[in-house]
């Protein structure tokens, strides 16, 4: 079982249910010897009456006497009692009629015992009196004391069904109940990221094990705050502040050229130093960007707009950058509908995701954009014909720097932000992306929802931030 709570129930159930089984067999234990002493004393007390029916002068007695003595008064008990009185020398002086002239047999060395006498079908509790010069052995069926035995029994196993079912469920109530502290502090947890690292777990009022867990926790999430806001303002200020030199190098290079002079081989070593430049201006752009998404410092344009529209100004773009490729391009918009979002940041997330698409695809393969507005979602994917990505690699696509491919893949010089810019702007439109494989096994089909409404009214420009 994964589950704490589970096991917990679990183990409440069967201690319940072993602690049950333990006091069920003491009771039964218990119970049957009591009986059992009160049928011995039922029988010492029918050797008393015995005895006073015999009379003091017992010992000069004939047979026949104490036939006449006994027979009547054995005979109106006979239900109850078993009884034989014989001399030591094994004589037999007397049986009653129901033990149908078998004796009743002796245990060597015991008074009180249990034994079984021919023609009864139930054991007998017998008990041996001396009566000098007499030995009298009386029995009495344990017919009774079983019947309450197997109807004790019977309420055992039924109070035990019962009892491990209420115990299986009072155990999962208390152990939700013990457990909730734990699952608030999960799905705390689980919300927390590196876009709200602000957010802290509750702590109880109370001062256990739990609370303590609280507290590390939150402090442990105190320290990961501080480490990313000083990553966040060391990658704003260091992109900033290589702005300038970045600018005045290429300056630099630009004069160069403008001035001529410069040998063939010059020239170009100076025009591979100007793309280089400015290929580290766009990196630094995106970090930028990157760390002012995170930091919620972004205002986007937001109003409401109609998806089918803007997806079909995009399309025309999009078929141009394909054909220049080589690459057949196709759009599927289904659905009417209208969404809150900027225009020009979703522009940004798709043209993105069709640099990506277009260095994956092969010449003359397709790409295709898709999109539907149901359920209250706008659904747009994007999807080439290439190799796809493995699924241990679909998430961390969306990671800073990450490419995938050969080195010498077409597109490869990209800088590697360009998904997790797409994933920030998608965050701040309170949305979602994601990456699965295409509709046909092959490819890669990147995917993002944003929250679809009706109506085309405009909505007022919003600061951008990410839930």
């Amino acid at each position: 079982m994964r589950s704490i709570g589970a096991r917990l129930a679990m183990w409440y159930a069967l201690v319940t249910l072993a602690t049950m089984v333990g006091v069920f067999t003491a009771g039964r234990y218990l119970l049957e010897k009591y009986v059992v002493h009160s049928l011995d004393l039922i029988n010492e007390d029918e050797f008393s009456q015995i005895q006073d029916r015999l009379g003091p002068g017992y010992a000069g007695l004939t047979p026949a006497q104490i036939q006449d003595r006994l027979r009547e008064a054995a005979g109106a008990k006979s239900v109850l009692f078993y009884i034989d009185i014989h001399r030591r020398t094994g004589e037999t002086l007397f049986l009653s009629h129901n033990l149908a002239g078998h004796p009743i047999p002796d245990v060597p060395g015991e008074r009180y015992y249990n034994t079984h006498i021919v023609g009864t079908p139930y054991e007998m509790r017998a008990a041996e009196f001396l009566l000098d010069p007499f030995d009298v052995t009386i029995a009495t069926s344990k017919e009774q004391i079983l019947g309450v035995m197997r109807g004790y029994r019977a309420v055992f196993f039924g109070l035990t069904a019962v009892m491990l079912v209420v115990s299986a469920g009072i155990g999962f109530g208390l152990s939700r109940l013990a457990l909730r502290p734990v699952r608030l502090i999960q799905e705390t947890a689980s919300h927390i990221g590196s876009d709200n690292l602000s957010a802290r777990i509750p702590v109880p009022l109370v001062h256990d094990e739990i609370s303590d867990l609280a507290r590390l926790l939150n402090r442990m999430f105190d320290r990961l705050e501080s480490s990313f806001n000083q990553i966040r303002r060391f990658t704003a200020e260091a992109s900033h502040e290589l702005k300038t030199p970045l600018s005045l190098i290429r300056l630099q290079a630009e004069k160069l050229m403008v001035d001529g002079g410069l040998t063939p081989a010059q020239e170009e070593a100076v025009q591979m130093q100007l793309e280089e430049i400015t290929r580290l201006n766009q990196i630094i752009d995106e970090l930028l960007f990157l760390s002012r998404a995170e930091a919620r410092a972004i205002t986007l344009a937001i109003r409401r707009q109609d998806t089918r529209k803007f997806l079909e100004g995009f399309a025309q773009d999009a078929r141009v950058l394909g054909e220049d490729r080589g690459v057949r391009f196709a759009e599927k918009i289904e659905g009417e509908g209208s969404a809150d979002f900027d225009s020009r940041w979703i522009r940004q997330v798709l043209l993105n995701l069709m640099s990506n698409a277009l260095n994956a695809s092969p010449r003359g393969g397709q790409i295709l954009l898709t999109s539907e507005v149901a359920g209250g979602v706008w659904r747009v994917a994007l999807e080439d014909e290439g190799p796809g990505v493995p699924a241990d690699q679909r998430e961390r696509i969306f990671e800073r720097f990450v490419r995938l491919g050969p080195p010498d893949a077409l597109g490869s010089k990209g800088s590697g932000l360009g998904l997790a810019i797409s994933r920030s702007i998608i965050g701040l439109h309170r949305g979602k992306i994601r990456a699965e494989p295409g509709s046909s096994g092959i490819g890669l089909r990147v995917i993002f929802e944003i929250q679809a409404t009706d109506g085309t009214e405009e909505s007022a420009p919003v600061r951008g931030s990410r839930e």
